[in-house]
């Protein structure tokens, strides 16, 4: 069973910037979908970032202002980056992979156990 594990979290400052890791170690990320989402309590879970295999047009990118996604094929790594922190970026982000990109992120294959982020004013 392929297991996404994310690291990089931990509590901050507002301001600044904050990078977080996903591995999955064992799962080829090059030909899939790959995303960043994101559930802070109280609130359903939401995306944050996702991005495609290179020239794909079944799974464009997307990306919430502020973050910036990036990948590592030959490490099979994802990264998310949030800039300029903020209190309502609080929340527990998860990463997560699906070979078609499903619209509906819920059905996503394969998700990590989360990493905290808590971001204070």
């Amino acid at each position: 069973q392929v297991q996404p594990g994310e690291s990089g979290g931990g509590s901050v400052q507002a301001g600044g910037s904050l990078s977080l890791s996903c591995t999955a170690p064992g799962y080829t990320y090059s030909s899939d979908g790959r995303g960043w989402f994101r559930q802070a309590p109280g609130k359903e879970r939401g995306a944050v970032a996702r991005v495609g295999s290179e020239g794909s047009s079944r799974c464009e990118e997307f990306v919430k202002n502020r973050f910036t996604i990036s990948k590592d094929n030959a490490n099979n790594t994802l990264y998310l980056q949030m800039n300029n922190r903020k209190a309502a970026d609080t929340a527990m982000y998860y990463c997560a992979a699906d070979s078609l990109c499903r619209i509906n992120f819920d059905k996503w294959t394969y998700w990590g156990q989360g990493t905290q982020v808590t971001v204070s004013s």
